[in-house]
This record gives C-alpha cells, sequence and structure tokens, in this order.
C-alpha cells in the first residue's frame, strides 16, 4: 500500500501574532524543546509513514532549518521529509488556499503515484496512528476520509461540522455554523473536523483540477468536502477511537488547536499538570525533534535563610536552563533559559535565550526567544502598564515579542 503525507504549513497564523511575527505558525516553539510541527511528523514517523512533503510559503526560513537539521531520514531507501516551497508552478499566485496548495503540488503526486495521500494540518497538537484511519479508509473503500472528533455544541461553532449516517458516510457539511448539528443519537455533540484528510489519488487529483477552474475559495473545507460529498464515497474518522501505543484512556481523543495566544497558553499549562492529559513521556509513542547539544538543566544556590534557592516545580524545564537562585512555577521552559536570583516566575513560557534579571516578578506571560528582562522588572501584575509596552491577550496573558527590549 503505498502512501504519502502532503503537510499543509504555508499559512500565516495571523491569530498567533506577535510569535508568527517572524516565523511560520508550525515552527513556533511549543513545549520547551520542540515546534508545533514536531508533533504531527512524529505521528508519522511512528505510523511507518515515511514519505512526507511539506508545503511551506510564509516566513519559512526557520521551519526550513529546523527541518533540514533535526527531520533527516533515508533517501536513498526513498525515505524522505522534504519542505516544498511555493513555486507559482500553476500561475502567478502564491498559494490560494489549501486545495489550490496541493493543486500547485500536483507534479508531486503524479511523479510518486501512491495510491492514498494523507493531507494533514502542520499546527496541531495531538497523537495519532495513522495507519488506522487509512485501514478504515481502504476497508470502506472511501475517495475521502476526515478525520473528525465529537465536541460540545457550544465549542463547536468554531469548526467545520460533519453530519455523518449510521456508517459514518457524510451526509453534511457546513462551516463554523451558528447552531452545529449534532451527532445522531448524542444531541450535546457534533462532529468536528480536524481537517486531516485521506485521499485516493485519483479522486484528489480530479477534485482539485476541477476547483481551480472555477472562482472559489480553494478550500477543503468551503468546496472540495462541500462540492464532493454529495456523489462521493466520502467518510468521517472517529479520531476519538484512535489509540497508540502506551497511551492511557485519558488520553485518547486528545487534540488541541493552538490557533491563538489563549489556546496556545492554555495547551502549554495542560503540559505542567502533575499527570497531564497530553504525556510527552510515552516512549512506545514518542516525539521527535532536532536534540542541539546542550548541558543539563542546572539549579543552584540553597541558601535558606535569604531564600536565594533556586528551584523549578510542576515545570517542564529544558536542557542548558539555569536557575541560578530563582523560583519558577507552573512554567516551561525551553533551552539555554537564565534566571537570576531572588526572581519569581509563575505561569510563564520561557522561550529559549531568554534571561530573566534578578528580583524580577513575572506571571502569566509568553516570551520569546532571546528577550532579556531587566533586574526589578514586573510583568503580569499591573495589565493597563504592560498593555502600553507590549502585547496582552483577552484573558490576560501579557506577550513579549522576539528580540523585544524590555
Amino acid at each position: 500500500m503505498e502512501v504519502m503525507a502532503m503537510i499543509m504549513a504555508g499559512g500565516q497564523g495571523e491569530r498567533l501574532m506577535p510569535l508568527t511575527r517572524e516565523r511560520a505558525k508550525p515552527a513556533v516553539p511549543f513545549a520547551g524543546r520542540y515546534r508545533i510541527i514536531d508533533f504531527v511528523l512524529s505521528n508519522f514517523l511512528n505510523s511507518s509513514v515515511l514519505r512526507v512533503k511539506i508545503l511551506t510559503q510564509f516566513k519559512s526560513d526557520s521551519l526550513n532549518r529546523h527541518l533540514a537539521r533535526g527531520w533527516q531520514l533515508a533517501p536513498r531507501f526513498g525515505l524522505y521529509i522534504d519542505a516544498v516551497p511555493a513555486q507559482m508552478r500553476k500561475g502567478k499566485n502564491w498559494y490560494l488556499g489549501t486545495a489550490d496548495a496541493i493543486y500547485q503540488n500536483l507534479n508531486i503526486i503524479q511523479d510518486e503515484r501512491p495510491s492514498y495521500v494523507c493531507v494533514f494540518g502542520g499546527d496541531h497538537v495531538y497523537k495519532m496512528d495513522v495507519r488506522q484511519m487509512i485501514h478504515q479508509h481502504v476497508a470502506k473503500k472511501a475517495e475521502l476520509t476526515i478525520s473528525a472528533i465529537p465536541k460540545p455544541i457550544g465549542q463547536a461553532s468554531a469548526f467545520g461540522i460533519l453530519e455523518v449516517d449510521e456508517n459514518w458516510r457524510v451526509v453534511g457539511f457546513e462551516e463554523k455554523p451558528r447552531n452545529p448539528r449534532p451527532i445522531p443519537g448524542r444531541p450535546d455533540m457534533a462532529l468536528v473536523s480536524m481537517g486531516n484528510y485521506v485521499f485516493s489519488r485519483e479522486p484528489l487529483v480530479d477534485w482539485v483540477s476541477r476547483d481551480a477552474e472555477r472562482d472559489t475559495a480553494h478550500d477543503f473545507g468551503k468546496n472540495i468536502i462541500t462540492d464532493n460529498y454529495k456523489t462521493g464515497a466520502v467518510y468521517a474518522y472517529d479520531f476519538s477511537a484512535n489509540l497508540v501505543p502506551g497511551m492511557e484512556e485519558k488520553e485518547r481523543g486528545y487534540w488541541r488547536d493552538v490557533g491563538t495566544l489563549d489556546e496556545y497558553f492554555d495547551a502549554s499549562m495542560d503540559l505542567v499538570d502533575v499527570a497531564p492529559t497530553f504525556n510527552l513521556y510515552n516512549y512506545k509513542w514518542p516525539m521527535w525533534t532536532f536534540n542541539p547539544s546542550r548541558p543539563p538543566a542546572k539549579f543552584v544556590f540553597a541558601d535558606k535563610e535569604t531564600q536565594r534557592i533556586g528551584q523549578a516545580t510542576d515545570s517542564l524545564v529544558s536542557e542548558g536552563c539555569v536557575i541560578s537562585g530563582g523560583r519558577v512555577h507552573k512554567c516551561v521552559l525551553s533551552p539555554s533559559v537564565r534566571v537570576n536570583s531572588f526572581s519569581n516566575i509563575e505561569e510563564s513560557i520561557l522561550m529559549e535565550g531568554v534571561e530573566i534579571g534578578r528580583r524580577s516578578r513575572i506571571r502569566r506571560a509568553i516570551i520569546d526567544k532571546y528577550v532579556s528582562i531587566p533586574p526589578d522588572t514586573e510583568i503580569g501584575y499591573d495589565l493597563d502598564k504592560d498593555r502600553a509596552r507590549f502585547h496582552v491577550t483577552h484573558s490576560g496573558i501579557v506577550v513579549i515579542s522576539k528580540h523585544q527590549v524590555v
């Protein structure tokens, strides 16, 4: 069974600004030592889908460097993870939508001639054995299978909603409806499209080619699904039934769209729970990434009399970090962060190379790479004052962008 994957990694990620001011959304750091794209790539690698093309476009330099350094397979054996830049192969436009991105790269599919093509997003956090979805696709002789997850009705209107019959064949689709239709037999739940698809090759080529000739949004949800579910063999796959090796029952169905700063922050804080739902420590389904050589994390000073104690509690602390007489609680620290003496950091995300000056107090903040916080700085305690200098989200998360002078 010949399968290849095409990962959509060209979006601007405007709702994650300022974290996406200098990088593509899939390249945004997450969980300390990873990038968001590492999660979908780890799923494919662990699922033995080893021919992967990543379609890039906006601000892709850091993403390209990450892929080149950390995601090399064995091309001499036909195994690869390749970044494919937008090339305007079909005209003078950059990608006009998700379907157009595939259409502009049909040469890849025509050259490789896989039986099945997985078209997945590159900006979600989850674990998935993709083989189980592919097996359902083959068993049902589907032309398109859409990965979907049940969501409470009250949360579902922000997504594309699928209607299915008793065999999970798609009989209706609405993009972000005000009143989502429930799953049959489950009036409190709606079936949300995850934006991950398995196509049989010929229908995919046919459908995106026909869509390219029309004046549409060239979008999989708005156009490809909507135009073809009535006449094509289109099925939904219940992601909540997917089970990977080593997964506990509570983790089944975990999927986070980290598309906004508040969602990104909440998903990050999920990881520091004592028993997090999303488990990074499942060695039967490892999360892979680029691993630069850095020394171990270090915690120094234990002077109880002056409270100059280097400590971290309920936190993820990456390699190369030095907690030098400061306190970190419920935080995610990327590599090479330094927290200096008498500082107190709570519920925050500190990215690579951040340095916190002495006696600083920071809470509910996201601080991007290489920002230096001067001594005696307070962030997160007076949001009106913070808004004058930084981006502050609706829920009160203070975001300091890369290289910003504080």
